[in-house]
């Protein structure tokens, strides 16, 4: 795949396509749209300012990470940390499989279809530079566009969790433009506490 490939326009209208039947919405400037391609959008809006080299690969498995998250509900799988990470990771199989398919019909061979769903399915984190960057504009795209609604209708001490797990998955990179974020003093308060717990736990950050 080569950078400027004329079929990665293909393969993202054919994500927003998929995307825009999502049936939850979000206000956008006023009006309501579907909340998945909002998602995509600004997962592509944020890699573009933090990596603006970004590889094709990675363009589209940014894209296209959530395609259809609303098709796999969370109470589909079991309750608790087993069943939740369960409906994750079938949930990245998922998406990386759809991906997968848009892209063959646009052309793209098995090397750039597996290597986009590795990415999607952030195999090796710690060790692929691209599937790190992925995972660092998920979590930026999180605390700028859905920490504050989460903060409202979530448990305190699961927040404070949740900000330090978020935290701990990031590069020093995506932490420093975490920082950056003009995020309210309370919930740099809250992911200390959720940092403290971790330390005292033996978790590595």
């Amino acid at each position: 795949m080569s950078r400027g490939d004329p079929r990665l326009a293909d393969v993202v209208a054919a994500i927003d396509a998929a995307n825009a039947r999502d049936p939850s919405t979000i206000e956008i400037g006023g009006r309501l749209e579907p909340a998945e391609l909002v998602y995509g959008r600004r997962m592509s809006e944020t890699l573009a300012h933090m990596a603006p080299q970004a590889s094709e690969h990675l363009r589209i498995a940014a894209r296209g990470q959530h395609i259809e998250r609303w098709t796999s509900s969370r109470k589909s799988s079991p309750d608790g940390r087993v069943g939740y990470l369960r409906w994750r990771k079938d949930l990245q199989g998922f998406h990386a499989e759809r991906v997968g398919a848009i892209m063959a019909a646009a052309g793209y061979d098995a090397v750039d279809i597996g290597r986009v769903g590795a990415l999607i399915r952030k195999e090796r984190l710690k060790s692929d530079a691209e599937a790190q960057t992925i995972e660092d504009v998920a979590c930026i795209v999180f605390l700028t566009h859905y920490l504050d609604e989460f903060v409202e209708k979530t448990d305190r001490d699961k927040v404070a969790g949740i900000l330090a797990k978020t935290w701990s998955k990031m590069s020093p990179a995506g932490r420093a433009q975490a920082l950056a974020l003009d995020l309210p003093p309370s919930v740099s308060a809250l992911l200390e506490e959720g940092l403290a717990r971790l330390r005292a736990g033996g978790s590595a950050l």
